[in-house]
């Protein structure tokens, strides 16, 4: 027999084999890695918080927190500079419209109130001796025309007798004459003295006028310093409850200043602040439901604060029917606006994220796994909310908080 060589063809084909068997694999394990590179995280069923959107009616409300407040309220305050010399009430004294809240000290008004006394007692010895010079000037004067009245009477008499003497030649007519002169001389002089005894009354009348005047400048003064000193016994001027002091003993305190308020316990609103982004639909004369932990009281909304503060609004609920006779101001109390009743709407509860008239992007449950979809809300109320876009009826939406999720579009659900 002749042997035949072998032929070189096997080993080259178990290479092929071998080379074709190494890029299988190789492909196969890229496309593993990529895979499980690819693969969508897992998520537990039950960690979700997971609702179905529904169609129907939906009553729109919105909810905020709040307290009440006095609608009538006084501050009592210093009317001058001073110390505080004693506190004599502390909140929740009931108190009326003369009681006494605070006394004040200040050594400088109780020194003008002595002067100003001082100043009126003097004024009114002025006035007295005053009057009694006056008096004495006038009497004085009125004795003079007395007397001269008598001497006129007799010079008159005079002028006759001898008039008549002189006729009968008993007496010269140079004698006549000078009686006569004597008689004009004396009217005359009677006119001038009652004429000055009137510029004396007139003048004294207005020095008198004058002199009273400075004593009741001088009492009003006083009575305006004993006023002062009075005020420093503060009192509340209204009746009521005392809800705050602002002071302590000892404490200095300038004109004007905040001592303590004096509230009327039965005369309440609430303020409560809501979302500003909730406030697009909120209007004066809303209906309101005032959860005051000892039952829910009726209002309405009767003001709406124009500027927001810290992200929120504060809104004034006045009460439609008694509060609890509990209710005290400043106690916290919750607030449900109802803003309207819709028709057949879209909506789902509430999910962690989202307010009213704003989008959020949510994750919907379909074939295991959970897909992010873009969502516009609506109007929205206590518990759900208005699907404006994005969601369709029967939809089962993720409403947990997925913000670990942030940049995942899908889930899967296990």
């Amino acid at each position: 027999m002749t042997d035949l060589p072998r032929s070189k063809a096997r080993p080259r084909v178990r290479r092929i084999v071998v080379v074709a068997l190494g890029l299988a694999g190789l492909a196969a394990l890229t496309f593993g890695i990529r895979w499980w590179a690819n693969r969508a995280p897992s998520v537990s069923r039950g960690d979700l918080w997971i609702a179905a959107v529904q169609r129907g009616p939906l009553t729109l409300e919105v909810r905020g927190s709040g307290t009440l407040i006095p609608l009538e309220f006084r501050w009592a305050s210093a009317p001058i500079g001073a110390r505080v010399d004693k506190v004599l009430v502390q909140p929740g004294a009931q108190v009326t419209a003369d009681t006494i809240l605070v006394e004040l000290a200040n050594p400088d008004v109780e020194l003008a109130a002595l002067e100003a006394e001082r100043e009126v007692a003097a004024a009114e010895g002025e006035l007295a001796r005053l009057a009694a010079t006056l008096d004495g000037a006038r009497l004085a004067q009125e004795s003079t025309v007395t007397s001269l009245d008598a001497d006129l009477v007799m010079a008159n008499r005079r002028d006759t007798i001898d008039a008549a003497m002189a006729g009968k030649g008993v007496i010269s007519d140079l004698e006549s004459a000078e009686s006569k002169d004597r008689a004009k001389q004396l009217a005359a002089r009677v006119d001038f003295e009652k004429r000055r005894l009137g510029a004396l009354r007139r003048g004294n009348t207005a020095q008198l006028d004058a002199q009273q005047a400075q004593v009741q400048r001088l009492r009003a003064l006083a009575e305006f310093r004993k006023k002062q000193l009075d005020a420093l016994h503060v009192r509340a001027g209204q009746s009521g409850v005392v809800q705050q002091v602002a002071v302590e003993v000892g404490q200095s305190i300038a004109a004007g200043g905040a001592l303590a308020k004096v509230v009327v316990p039965d005369r309440l609103q609430a303020r409560i602040r809501i979302p500003e982004v909730s406030m697009s639909d909120v209007t004066n004369g809303l209906k309101v439901a005032i959860d005051t932990r000892a039952g829910a009281v009726r209002g309405e909304v009767v003001r709406i604060d124009p500027a927001a503060q810290n992200g929120s609004v504060a809104v004034d609920v006045r009460f439609l029917e008694p509060l609890p006779r509990s209710s005290r101001p400043d106690q916290n109390v919750d607030g449900t606006i109802e803003l309207a009743r819709t028709g057949d709407v879209l909506h789902v509860a509430r999910p962690a994220i989202g307010e009213a008239h704003s989008s959020a992007s949510l994750f919907v449950i379909s074939d295991g796994e959970a897909r992010r979809v873009a969502v516009k809300f609506g109007r929205a109320a206590l518990r759900d909310i208005e699907i404006a876009g994005g969601l369709r009826e029967g939809d089962q939406v993720v409403l947990s908080d997925m913000s670990r999720w942030e940049g995942v579009d899908r889930l899967r659900i296990d």
